[in-house]
């Protein structure tokens, strides 16, 4: 999917693209929804530890809850990243002449 978003932002560039992309057949709204859903499964389980810790469970630790916290973090900054590029290109599209 990475290789197929690389070369749409080649051809909106104007640069000739190496070679064509394969179509897979894989529905795009279901792999934006897949990866909503694992971003929404890594705050989930970040906001779990954190109330667990909070909670002196024994066997949470500070190290295990800070690195959770931070994949959650990541994961939703790479979303946004993913959502600012599909408005961009939404709107190249929109401004285009035809």
């Amino acid at each position: 999917m990475l290789g197929e978003l690389r070369a749409g932002a080649q051809v909106a560039a104007g640069k000739a693209v190496s070679a064509p992309a394969k179509v897979s057949g894989v529905d795009f709204a279901q792999e934006l929804k897949s990866a909503i859903d694992q971003v929404n499964q890594a705050q989930q389980q970040a906001q779990q530890m954190t109330q667990d810790f909070s909670a002196d469970k024994p066997d949470t630790n500070l190290q295990d809850v800070m690195i959770d916290l931070q994949k959650a973090n990541l994961s939703f900054q790479q979303m946004v990243q993913v959502r600012n590029k599909l408005v961009s290109a939404y709107q190249d599209i929109m401004n285009m002449n035809l």
